[in-house]
């Protein structure tokens, strides 16, 4: 594995245009936060910089990133904001599928779409099934209509879907068969619901989204025939669930030290009279620091797993080969949750040590940084991931595989 290291977002060369953008949405995003207003001015000026194309060739368009570097500028959006980070979640791991062109049932007016800035949102999610993840049971169904088919059901947590030009569904085929369908969110009988009522993620568009007999054509249908593409995909959705966090922590440093240098007050029973130079209140700047360096070199850590990966399958290596490689950045995306999410929250909860009653004021919102990152936890929690681990690291027993891995 390449040696991690934090790479100055000077130093990238593919993505130095976006700190300006990242700059811009940042100044509004607590007022976002807490009037619960929809992102759609910021998300136009992510679309006009293809920042939904960053792993797509230069040479057509994209930004010809290395996933590295990827998770690096994803890192500082969801800095400015982890909202407007976290609608990528479900673009990226499914535009990456389109890198290539080689997967059955790719359409490449997908990946014409996503050169364009368009957006891809998901709807799995079904609420009424019995188990989270997995195959089988979807009570959404995708039934033969002449030479097309019919789609009806019901999902939820649709992150993105609201805003995106275009959705991934996954449903019951004919035949009781699992299928991944991709079709515009604008087509007759696609109903989107804003109804995610989360104490965090406000505006991620994560809420219902219903399908009353929406006309699928057979090209729009993707299976799943190759045994490392779903692993390798969720692999990318939760690394940018865990990214999205890494920029929170950011945002806990940046917030924590301005709330510090800001106060005039301190306690008459204080080591110092200037908070600022209190070395209690700097001692827990000093960690909330050491914890967003460690989580971003561990974010890139995995970065650097998926660009093994997708090095190898562009290269034309075999599909053993892929799905160990595939594993490999499974176990990594695992250990970065694990860490992430403990120095995240740690972190969140010590910016209130440092403002004082200040900081549980709603004009501050650094309330918004704890919330955002307890309901991104939540995203198949960590006891999970270390039970997993731990049974590999003891007796060689492999990660999950179909899916939340």
């Amino acid at each position: 594995m390449t040696a991690v290291q934090r790479i100055p977002a000077e130093s990238l060369d593919v993505l130095p245009d976006l700190q300006p953008v990242f700059d811009e949405i940042a100044a509004t995003s607590s007022e976002r936060d807490s009037e619960r207003i929809h992102p759609l001015d910021v998300l136009e000026k992510l679309r006009a910089v293809r920042f939904g194309a960053s792993r797509f060739p230069a040479a057509e368009g994209g930004r010809g990133a290395s996933w590295r570097e990827t998770l690096d500028a994803l890192v500082r959006l969801a800095e400015a904001d982890s909202s407007v980070a976290h609608v990528f979640r479900n673009h990226l791991f499914v535009s990456e599928r389109f890198l290539t062109g080689r997967e059955e049932g790719y359409n490449p007016e997908w990946r014409k779409a996503v050169l364009r800035g368009e957006l891809i949102g998901l709807a799995t999610t079904e609420l009424d099934r019995k188990q989270t993840g997995g195959r089988g049971d979807l009570k959404t169904v995708l039934t033969p209509d002449g030479d097309g088919f019919r789609l009806n059901g019901t999902k939820f947590y649709s992150t993105g879907t609201l805003y995106a030009e275009w959705t991934l569904v996954r449903a019951t085929g004919p035949g009781d068969e699992d299928v991944s369908i991709i079709i515009p969110t604008g087509r007759e009988g696609v109903e989107r619901i804003d109804d995610w009522d989360g104490i965090g993620q406000k505006v991620t568009g994560s809420g219902t989204t219903n399908f009353h007999d929406v006309r699928v054509e057979a090209d729009e249908i993707i299976r799943d025939a190759r045994p490392f593409v779903q692993p390798f995909s969720s692999t990318i959705a939760q690394t940018v669930v865990t990214a999205v966090n890494a920029g929170i922590l950011r945002a806990v440093l940046r917030d924590a030290k301005a709330l510090l240098l800001g106060r005039t007050r301190n306690f008459y029973y204080a080591p110092a009279s200037v908070a600022a130079d209190d070395p209690l209140l700097q001692q827990t700047i000093g960690r909330i620091s050491g914890d967003a360096f460690a989580a971003e070199l561990a974010i890139l850590a995995v970065g650097d797993t998926l660009d093994a990966f997708a090095d190898a399958r562009d290269g034309g290596a075999d599909e053993e080969t892929l799905a160990d490689l595939a594993h490999e950045a499974s176990i990594a995306a695992a250990k970065a949750k694990i860490v992430i999410d403990e120095f995240v929250l740690r972190s969140a909860n010590a910016a209130f040590e440092v403002g004082g009653a200040t900081a549980a004021t709603l004009r501050k919102n650094i309330d918004r940084h704890w919330r955002n990152a307890r309901t991104l936890a939540s995203h198949n929690p960590v006891v999970y991931k270390a039970q997993a681990l731990g049974a590999y690291e003891l007796r060689g027993t492999k990660l999950p595989s179909l899916g939340f891995f």
